[in-house]
């Protein structure tokens, strides 16, 4: 599964709803960091097709003010965790996404060349529900076991990679529930820098 991964770049669980708005990843940008992010739209509402709409350049901005002022971007991720748990995917994990902007981690900036960027379906104050914490530990655990340069400690939120600029997932999003979802089921522990959250 993970060498099949690898090749494809296509989450076999994920629906596939191609976004125009990826890159190629730079030579040698090696996929080493994931990302957690959150997105509702419009802003705490949940459900309906406006997300997948938004990363697909298709967001009618006369549906909702909100809309007009971002259906204009052009932004993606590699995944979605809807609120029941289920994926969508955007993005082949091999190419670059358009999910972190002006971002850096450990002192590396442009975190899209080598990230891949996972959006839960969420506020950073609503509750993420439990099918969501298995969909993303489930997602997180075929990622990690085809690149294995996403090791434990490098799991981190947009806020981390972006601060000042991003919250999210914000103060909502349990990591330490995601790291006993992870360590359940997949043979890695918590490295000494720590969890991020």
């Amino acid at each position: 599964m993970a060498a099949e991964l690898r090749k494809t770049g296509r989450l076999a669980e994920a629906r596939w709803c191609p976004s125009p708005n990826f890159g190629p990843r730079p030579p040698g940008a090696n996929i080493s960091l994931l990302v957690v992010h959150n997105i509702s739209l419009p802003p705490g509402q949940f459900g309906g097709p406006a997300i997948e709409q938004f990363f697909c350049n298709r967001l009618d901005p006369a549906e909702h003010p909100y809309f007009a002022t971002i259906a204009s971007q052009q932004v993606s991720a590699h995944i979605l965790v809807r609120r029941d748990g289920q994926c969508v995917q955007f993005v082949s994990l091999l190419d670059r996404a358009w999910h972190a902007g002006r971002s850096s981690h450990d002192g590396r900036p442009e975190c899209n060349d080598y990230s891949i960027g996972i959006e839960l379906e969420g506020t950073d104050h609503d509750p993420y529900t439990p099918e969501q914490y298995r969909g993303l530990a489930r997602v997180s655990r075929q990622i990690m076991t085809a690149w294995p340069d996403i090791t434990i400690d490098r799991l981190t939120g947009h806020s981390d990679i972006a601060p000042g600029r991003k919250t999210d997932p914000g103060p909502a999003f349990d990591w330490a529930r995601y790291r006993r979802l992870l360590a359940g089921n997949h043979s890695v522990s918590a490295g000494a820098g720590g969890w991020p959250g």
